[in-house]
């Protein structure tokens, strides 16, 4: 059991990149952090280099896959028998590169629909099955956060807009509609939440180096720090927002 004061947080698909980075941030900050990761050996490698990196114990490995409800449903019944509560979640999960390659990206009129729903099952229906797995737990925090892994690419507004920032980028069938579904959902459950005291926000972290994007201009460290700033939110913070490093973004 840990001390009372150390706030606890869990971060899927933390074994790698925005994920691993978020999950080194809040062990940095003094939480304790629960690595959750589909594979064992992935979660309890990548807990170790926290170790080693941060001089920290207070990482634990969680093995959880969004997408199985039994797994997830056991990864709570654990966290509640080590921890009773969890104060902080972040949904950073994301489809394995090998199971995404071009045909996330293809238009929505070439759209592989397998593609498709194995997107919306980890971006979406992996997010409600681990944050309804989970909100027993947070409801027993003093100051629940949940911090939903979106894109810039989500927002409607840039999108559409002739002359924005996205102008250039080929339509998208399958990645950038689920996770503008996020977006949604992230509201949804803001609403829910709030006379609960429990802020939910959608974090863009940007353009980042990562396998999905290997040649993003900015480093996953860089990507993680606004979720981990979403994480940390005061009582007085906003809910119900998306927000990247520069500020609010634009549904």
């Amino acid at each position: 059991m840990v001390h009372p004061s150390r706030r606890i947080a869990l971060v899927t698909g933390a074994n790698r990149g925005i994920g691993f980075e978020i999950a080194g941030q809040l062990a940095d900050l003094g939480m304790t952090v629960l690595l959750a990761a589909r594979g064992g050996p992935a979660g309890r490698h990548a807990v170790e280099r926290l170790r080693l990196r941060n001089g920290s114990r207070a990482v634990e490995p969680v093995t959880l896959d969004v997408t199985d409800p039994t797994t997830v449903r056991a990864a709570a019944a654990t966290v509640a028998d080590r921890h009773s509560r969890l104060d902080v979640l972040v949904n950073n999960a994301a489809m394995p590169e090998p199971a995404v390659p071009g045909r996330a990206y293809h238009p929505p009129s070439s759209c592989d629909l397998d593609t498709l729903r194995a997107l919306f099952e980890t971006n979406l229906f992996g997010v409600v099955t681990v944050t309804n797995a989970f909100l027993p737990l947070l409801r027993r925090s003093d100051g629940g956060r949940i911090v939903n892994l979106s894109s810039g690419l989500a927002s409607l507004s840039a999108m559409s807009a002739e002359e924005g920032p996205f102008s250039s980028i080929p339509p998208n069938g399958a990645y950038i509609p689920a996770k503008t579904a996020l977006n949604s959902l992230t509201v949804q459950y803001s609403r829910e939440l709030r006379e609960a005291g429990i802020l939910v926000n959608a974090a863009d972290p940007g353009p980042c180096a990562t396998g999905l994007n290997p040649t993003g201009p900015r480093s996953a460290a860089r990507g993680a720090l606004v979720a981990v700033r979403l994480a940390t939110l005061g009582p007085d913070g906003p809910s119900g927002g998306f927000f990247s490093d520069q500020g609010q973004v634009a549904w």
